[in-house]
This record gives C-alpha cells, structure tokens and sequence, in this order.
C-alpha cells in the first residue's frame, strides 16, 4: 500500500516543487517505486521534468473522464502530470457530491503499484489542496529560511487540524523542512532556529543548502541526481529521503476510507 505525502505550503518560491522531485527521486535511489502527482494548475513540475502535454492529466482524472495514467520519466519514477486547465477545476467541481474525496478514489486502483505518491500542492489553500490532504497520510512543509517564510504558519497547522478532525485522522504533519539554507548567513540561522522552535522535532535534521545545481537541473528537464550526483542538492535529497526512510518507513498508514457526508455533518 502507497504511503501518501503531500507537499504544501501557500506561499510560493519556497522549494516545494523542486523537492517534490528530487525527494522521489531519491527514493528511487534507495530502491522505492514513486509516483509524483502535478496538483497545481501552474504545472511547474511537469514543465521542470520536460513532460509533454499528455492527453489525461490530473484534470482528467479529476472530472472523472479518465483514470490516473502516469507517465514515466525512468524506471519507478512516474509522474501524473498536470495542465493549465486546473485552474478550472475548483469552479467546476464545487457543486460535486464528495468533492473532498476525489483524489483518494482516484488512488484507490494503483495504490499497490508505489511505495510512495508524492504530491506537488498548489500555492493555495482551495479545493486541489483539501483533496490533496485528504488523501495523504503525512503533510511536509518545504520552508525557505527567510523572515517571509514565517508568515501563515499557524494558518497551514490550522487547516491541517482542521482537516484532520473532519475529513481524515490519519493525517500528520510529518515534517518540516528547511530549504535554500546558507549557514554563513545570520538570518538563515536565525529563521531555523524559529523554526526548530515552534515545531520541535518535526524539523528534519536534513537541511536543504542553496546550491545552483538545484536551479539548474530543471532547465535540463531532470532530477538533481541525472543533472548531478556529485552536487550539494543531490547529498542533501538523498540524506532527507533516508530521514525519510528512517521517520515514516516502519509506521506506514493504511489509506483511509471515505466518510459520508452524515458522517462529516456529525463530527
């Protein structure tokens, strides 16, 4: 059974897409099968993999035209791409019954065929993003360590708390994740040390160094490790995918059932 982890923070140009990739990445390194799901309407990790337009992509799937049909990018590494035409889909699927669940009845039919789905959120707070924890067994919050980045965390652990209580308890925010470190400079330790304090040992001890070959591996439409496994991003990915590993491997969740919508109006 897939263990589901969804990538989410509400504020942009924090690394979230470019560690959605690079930590399925390298759990394929360590020998798992991933699947990587495009959930934002942006596409930003279909465009950084060099995907081309697919005929089904999530959108598809989402308006129930199509079953999930990833694409794979090399061997257990696949990817359900995504398109423009999301941005659509909250407008469109507002009024549908069990709108909350479509994502994890979509999962439903391939969760025996990964170790992992991973899923790139949109920077937002909307429907994509409620179907995308309601479906996850853990929550990973990319943050950059930069004043900004602090802003809206208590908004991200509300809406986790949130969704928890009436759509899924078996979510957790599995862990925190500092991104485009630079140990020389004073801010970026201190926003950690924020950071650390606030969410303790969710933290991971794996800290994401600003290193350029992370920058430029999605210009070559590939993971940090097939642009270069020598790079700092590369020592990095690979070290958080064994923190991974090492957190969630042993206690994996069983996918949730879908609760009715008497149920939901009960809680």
């Amino acid at each position: 059974m897939s263990l589901i982890i969804s990538l989410l923070n509400h504020k942009g140009g924090v690394g979230k897409t470019t560690s959605t990739i690079n930590i399925g990445a390298a759990l394929v390194e360590l020998g798992k099968r991933v699947l990587l799901l495009d959930l934002d309407p942006q596409a930003n990790l279909t465009v950084s993999l060099g995907i081309p337009r697919q005929k089904v992509t999530i959108y598809e799937n989402m308006r129930g035209e199509a079953e999930i049909s990833p694409y794979q990018v090399k061997e257990n590494l696949h990817v359900v791409t995504s398109t423009l035409d999301l941005s659509g889909a909250e407008m469109e699927l507002i009024n549908e019954a069990g709108r909350e669940f479509i994502l994890r009845e979509l999962f439903q039919p391939i969760a025996h065929d990964y170790d992992y789905i991973i899923i790139d959120c949109p920077p937002s707070l909307g429907l994509l993003t409620l179907n995308a924890l309601t479906a996850s067994h853990y929550v990973l919050i990319p943050m950059q360590t930069e004043f900004l980045a602090l802003q809206g965390l208590a908004k991200i652990k509300q809406i986790v708390d949130k969704v928890r209580f009436r759509l899924n308890k078996k979510l957790q925010i599995g862990g925190v994740l500092a991104t485009m470190y630079d140990s020389r400079k004073v801010l970026n330790r201190d926003i950690l040390g924020t950071i650390q304090k606030y969410f303790g040992d969710k933290v991971f001890q794996t800290l994401i160094r600003d290193n350029v070959s992370l920058a430029e591996a999605p210009a070559r439409h590939q993971d940090i490790f097939a642009y270069n496994d020598k790079s700092n991003g590369a020592e990095d990915y690979l070290s958080l995918a064994k923190e991974i590993l090492a957190r969630f491997e042993n206690a994996p969740q069983p996918l949730p059932s879908p609760q009715t919508e008497t149920q939901l109006n009960e809680e």
